[in-house]
């Protein structure tokens, strides 16, 4: 990929295409946030890619995911993601781990020591828990994004600390989650500060394409662009922390 690197070696000279060469970045949850970040890192020169997804591409992803298609509806987002960050640059290792992340694989994931940082795109507060307590207990760098869902504004996406989150109920309910396993707040996350716009009421998705089993929940709004920000942003503060390294 030397070629497709001669932009970004102008901005990073060529220690930095070195530094990030040898990088290997883990990305757990491949939906909007997740794909979007994998990509960047990619396109990069990341050399190393670890791609962490138990789930299917659905048709409610196609509004904002890069990986969804009416042609991959109903495949593995690692795979579509994989073969697509093989097409952009074959010179980037890409792993597939078709996997849940439960506390065990959180410990497996946090043991490698063949990474240099994580980066946690994944939905589900449980989950998260874990990666990120792992993470914390094995002194690995992470990124954690929190919730891009029921936000318009782009200008109100920010990093900052765990602890420094406002006006962000997964930012809230993490912190709660993390508190009870006393794992530090002390690392950065991807959040908007903008008010979150309502979710769907319960009821109105009841059994519905966003809950085919028939399981009660409310859906938050989700537009194109925001999801796609929030990655970008943890794929630029992972490549900057690299370089600094």
């Amino acid at each position: 990929m030397a070629g497709s690197c001669a932009r970004t070696e102008i901005l990073v000279g060529q220690l930095g295409l070195a530094q990030l060469a040898e990088s290997h970045v883990v990305i757990a949850g491949l939906g909007g946030v997740g794909g979007a970040c994998a990509e960047s890192l990619c396109r990069a020169g990341i050399g190393e890619l670890t791609l962490i997804d138990f789930d299917l591409v659905a048709k409610t992803d196609l509004n904002r995911q890069i990986i969804a298609l009416h042609s991959t509806l109903g495949k593995s987002k690692v795979e579509v993601l994989s073969k697509r960050l093989r097409d952009i640059n074959p010179d980037t290792l890409v792993n597939e781990k078709n996997l849940f992340i439960d506390g065990k694989k959180a410990e497996e994931i946090a043991n490698e020591e063949d990474y240099n940082f994580v980066a946690d795109c994944i939905d589900a507060i449980a989950c998260k828990t874990n990666l990120i307590d792992a993470c914390n207990r094995f002194n690995k760098p992470i990124i954690s994004s929190m919730g891009a869902g029921g936000r318009l504004d782009p200008t109100k996406v920010t990093i900052s600390r765990m602890d420094k989150t406002e006006y962000c109920g997964l930012a809230r309910e993490l912190r709660r989650q993390l508190r009870l396993k006393r794992a530090s707040l002390k690392f950065p996350v991807v959040h908007s500060t903008e008010v979150q716009i309502k979710a769907l009421p319960h009821e109105a998705v009841h059994k519905t394409e966003f809950s085919p089993s028939g399981r009660s929940r409310a859906v938050n709004g989700a537009i194109s662009y925001m999801p796609n920000i929030f990655g970008l942003m943890m794929a630029g503060h992972i490549i900057q922390t690299i370089l600094k390294s």
